[in-house]
């Protein structure tokens, strides 16, 4: 039995459809994003910082600010380039480079960055809690429906069996949703916080290397 088919079997012969639709659309906004986290984390974000950091190096040591402003700027909205951007900024625009001048610039930079790289991420294990926890309460719900049947004058062989029908599939489904969340909540949030620590380590280095570039 496909999809569609369990949905308008639930939907006309059992009133345990109401947990499927609400699985089902924990289960849209799961997919939804993970896809959007996946391309703005790998797509948009991610830089092989050391690389990238060896780049500027070479620049800011000739002294060279303009080229390495364009090298951050053709990143695009990359994270790690873009606080390099605004520390390389300032110092270009300073006679006398100071700590103070480029650490703040990168903290605010900082500060603008990371929370678009966490931005949805925890949505992942809250709604696969959720999905879970909708699983299990149409699976209690089918089980009543079951006991009910049971406990019926004269049976109810056709009710017993959709109330375990119910149970099972919400049980199913909600799993489905959960396992999925999580796994993807996991390699996003571990990810982003690799993007974060190279950021945190890198911005060090440019700091130290600018306040000594002059």
């Amino acid at each position: 039995m496909n999809w569609s088919e369990l949905f308008h079997q639930f939907s006309t012969e059992s009133s345990g459809f109401m947990f499927m639709w609400i699985i089902l659309f924990f289960l849209i906004a799961v997919i939804a994003i993970i896809i959007e986290r996946v391309i703005f984390i790998w797509a948009r974000s991610n830089i092989n910082a050391k690389r990238f950091m060896a780049e500027i190096q070479k620049l800011v040591s000739a002294g060279d600010f303009k080229k390495a402003m364009a090298l951050c700027k053709s990143a695009g909205q990359k994270s790690l380039p873009h606080v390099f951007l605004r520390a390389l900024t300032v110092a270009d625009r300073s006679e006398m480079i100071d700590f103070r001048s480029i650490q703040d610039a990168v903290d605010e930079a900082s500060l603008e960055v990371m929370p678009k790289l966490q931005l949805h991420t925890n949505w992942l294990a809250i709604l696969g809690n959720i999905g879970t926890l909708t699983g299990l309460l149409g699976t209690i719900f089918g089980l009543i429906q079951s006991f009910a049947a049971a406990g019926a004058a004269g049976g109810g062989q056709a009710a017993l069996t959709q109330g375990i029908s119910v149970a099972m599939y919400t049980t199913m489904w909600g799993l489905c949703v959960a396992i999925p969340a999580i796994i993807a909540h996991t390699f996003i949030s571990n990810k982003t916080q690799a993007i974060i620590d190279d950021i945190d380590e890198y911005s060090v280095k440019l700091v130290h290397l600018l306040t000594g570039a002059r």
